[in-house]
């Protein structure tokens, strides 16, 4: 209030607006997993968003707490449970009557309408925003650290055709400079990630089936079906690379708890271990249920080590600040090997030459750009340089 406010303190008053944001899901979740993340993001703001997606069957785990009803003000079975999120059915906005004096809910586009990774919004809601002011219209794309998001972000994209001639659309690009859009964080991630320490990490490891002790390593792993995860469980079941400069010789090998997300990640390590000659050596297999999105930040704050995949996951790894391997989407054309570079001289432009040139071969690898390196970048404490610089980068 301006009775408490320190004197020459300026105070931004942010209208609380409402969004329409549509998500298609195309595979591996990737999309839905940035949009639901975008949608609470703003609820929690104070905005009101609504979440149109083609296949809402992913909130069953990804977000647990929306449940379905018929919304009597929009006239539709719409799920909520999220604040100031609601989401709809993307058939329901293709099927909204051409005159809007035909609906008996009239819905209107909101403040803002984003398409996101050029989903390519329906016509009829389209040619609701047809209106004196209309709403701005934005494409959000995909991450990206190469050079021509920086020229390409916030360009403008006039409509020439269709329900929407006459309308403009500008471009977002997520990125790592601030000529760019920046990336998702919520406003209090960093404390919460400070705040967790070794009790919660104990906790949270106990309640998911993981007998840890401190001085035990974890890895979680979250891949695509060509991740080479039977080389790098070998690797890790070698004693040799259980070892650090740190252990004595005669000393025991430290366990490895191995955490596995759901999906390809669980199947690749179990057909590892059914064709394994011998038993894992300090390796601990733990398979884990699909998770929350809530609960994927807690799973990598718990790990020294993480395997992640995709865009969102790869943001929170970086969030998190633990040392990290990130396999990108794959393209058939082999651009990703070109995204890829681009973040990894970017984010490791600081790094010591030796640090950056042995966490890049691993990153190549896990990438099916290189083969495996003979040993791993020192991940064993939180003073190893990959450690350190992941924390700082």
């Amino acid at each position: 209030s301006p009775s408490t406010r320190p004197p020459g303190m300026r105070v931004a008053i942010i209208r609380a607006m409402l969004w329409d944001l549509f998500c298609r899901v195309i595979d591996n979740f990737g999309d839905m997993g940035v949009c639901w993340r975008l949608a609470s993001d703003l609820g929690h703001r104070g905005h009101q968003v609504r979440l149109w997606v083609d296949d809402a069957s992913i909130l069953s785990w990804m977000a647990p707490q929306v449940s379905w009803q018929h919304d009597a003000s929009l006239g539709l079975e719409t799920g909520g449970g999220q604040p100031g999120v609601t989401v709809c059915h993307w058939a329901d906005a293709e099927s909204l009557p051409a005159d809007i004096a035909d609906d008996p809910h009239p819905i209107l586009p909101g403040d803002v309408v984003i398409e996101a990774f050029g989903c390519n919004l329906p016509d009829a809601f389209v040619a609701r925003m047809q209106r004196p002011v209309p709403p701005q219209w934005v494409n959000l794309e995909y991450l990206s650290a190469e050079d021509y998001v920086e020229r390409s972000h916030g360009l403008p994209s006039p409509i020439w055709h269709g329900p929407g001639a006459g309308l403009r659309k500008r471009f977002f690009y997520p990125g790592f400079t601030p000529a760019t859009g920046g990336l998702l964080r919520e406003s209090d991630l960093l404390i919460r990630r400070a705040a967790w320490d070794a009790a919660a990490r104990q906790t949270w490891l106990q309640r998911h089936g993981i007998a840890w002790k401190p001085g035990e390593r974890v890895v979680s792993i979250f891949c695509y079906a060509n991740a080479p995860v039977a080389a790098l469980l070998t690797q890790l079941s070698t004693p040799s690379a259980q070892l650090s400069s740190t252990d004595a010789p005669s000393a025991p090998p430290p366990v490895t708890h191995v955490l596995l997300a759901h999906g390809h990640a669980t199947q690749l390590a179990q057909d590892w271990l059914s064709s394994a000659p011998q038993p894992p050596f300090g390796v601990r297999l733990h398979p884990l249920p699909a998770l929350p999105q809530a609960e994927f930040d807690h799973l990598l704050w718990s790990c020294d080590l993480n395997f992640v995949r995709g865009e969102d996951s790869a943001v929170r790894a970086l969030w998190a600040g633990q040392p990290h391997v990130w396999q990108i989407y794959e393209q058939d054309d082999g651009v990703h090997a070109d995204k890829l570079n681009a973040f990894m001289n970017r984010w490791m432009a600081d790094w010591p030459t030796d640090v950056h040139e042995q966490v890049t071969a691993l990153w190549k690898c896990w990438n099916g750009l290189a083969p495996l390196p003979a040993t791993l970048p020192d991940w064993s404490s939180d003073t190893a340089p990959w450690a350190q610089h992941s924390l700082t980068a």
